[in-house]
């Protein structure tokens, strides 16, 4: 506890105490967001590194409860079903992340959030877009090659990810467990890889870990609520912080 109170001051654990109980929250209804909102929401109180470090263990523990809530069975059977697009996506953020230092993020960033945008605006204004039945399997993979691609080199591969989940009309309990498969595994990667970076060490680890109470428990209300709403709105809620997070990934890249 000393070692946590060295970072910061016990005012600002409380604020980052409450903004991790949010994106639990949110993280639990809809299946996603919480690294975008612990990233923004503790940056704005706390350095960005420690704002990195903190997330770490909050999303590698809520992915992991997320994709293993309905069993094991229930998660082998979506990698099963998604497997074109975790195999492609993964290799496509391996590959990628060697670019880092070649390519502009923002842009990159940019490239997310404008046709997630418009996907979300004309969703939401009652305009349904399917994806065809015929050729599937290489719009599965496109789209992942995309999404990986991006994701190896911003770190955010989440709203692409969804925008192709709503498109299938993913069935919520289905789009939820596959979510947590595919966020987790990149959580554990990212995890190990800022244990070489030095972002994650022994005093941010303290941060981190105790900002995992608030994000289970807020996971686990999401979850309550998650099971009271129907599939229609399930929809819209996710295509409302699906827009709102293209959008701060706009800001992001137009703004810093």
């Amino acid at each position: 506890m000393d070692s946590l109170f060295s970072l910061l001051s016990f005012e600002t654990y409380l604020l980052a105490f409450v903004i991790a109980l949010g994106a639990g929250v949110i993280k639990g209804m809809v299946g996603f967001a919480m690294p975008m909102i612990l990233i923004s929401g503790l940056s704005s109180v706390i350095s960005p590194e420690l704002a990195l470090a903190g997330l770490m263990l909050p999303t590698l523990a809520t992915n992991g409860w997320q994709a293993l809530r309905q069993g094991r069975a229930a998660a082998w059977e979506s990698m099963k079903r998604f497997r074109i697009f975790m195999l492609v996506g993964g290799v496509a953020i391996v590959l990628s992340a060697q670019l880092v230092s070649l390519v502009d993020p923002d842009t990159l960033l940019l490239l997310i959030a404008v046709p997630v945008t418009a996907f979300a605006v004309i969703q939401l204004a009652g305009v349904q877009l399917r994806l065809p039945a015929k050729g599937r399997t290489l719009i599965e993979a496109l789209i992942a090659l995309v999404a990986g691609a991006i994701g190896g080199v911003s770190g955010v591969w989440g709203p692409p990810t969804v925008m192709y989940l709503t498109a299938l009309e993913t069935p919520k309990g289905e789009q939820l467990r596959i979510q947590g498969v595919i966020y987790g595994l990149g959580a554990l990667v990212l995890f190990l890889a800022h244990i070489k970076s030095g972002v994650v060490r022994a005093d941010t680890v303290v941060f981190s870990a105790s900002l995992l109470v608030p994000a289970l428990l807020g996971t686990w209300v999401g979850f309550q609520l998650h099971e009271r709403i129907d599939q229609a709105a399930f929809k819209k809620v996710t295509l409302v912080v699906l827009l709102i997070a293209a959008l701060n990934l706009m800001r992001r890249a137009l703004l810093g």
